[in-house]
């Protein structure tokens, strides 16, 4: 049986994403392929494990909200700023702020870097 599986989330008009492995602790899965008419155009791999006991071993969602933050504050800067990237951009910039207090929380728990709830 195959690991792979096709992320049914948002459009599949020219890219697709793929799931490339199974749930590890947490529930979260960790290798992912951006797939365009057949050829691999991204990777990302996440950390799997926690930092402390695994060292970094890759990207977390973090990472990734900050390219896209990043990509919109650019447009928004330009000729394709419009209300929608606006709105998109401060969604974005609000979950950032989520994960970030959540790892905050930790910290000051004692926990992050743990399998620790």
């Amino acid at each position: 049986m195959s690991n792979r599986r096709v992320l049914g989330i948002g459009t599949q008009k020219y890219t697709k994403v793929v799931c490339n492995d199974e749930p590890g602790a947490g529930g979260a899965c960790h290798e992912y392929e951006v797939v365009a008419d057949d050829k691999v155009v991204a990777s990302v791999s996440f950390q799997n494990g926690p930092i402390k006991e695994s060292g970094v071993n890759g990207c977390h969602q973090e990472d990734l909200l900050a390219i896209v933050i990043d990509r919109l504050q650019g447009f928004q800067s330009g000729e394709f700023a419009c209300r929608e990237n606006a709105l998109a951009l401060t969604k974005c910039e609000e979950a950032l702020m989520w994960l970030r207090k959540r790892t905050n929380d930790r910290i000051a728990r004692g926990v992050e870097g743990t399998n620790v709830i």
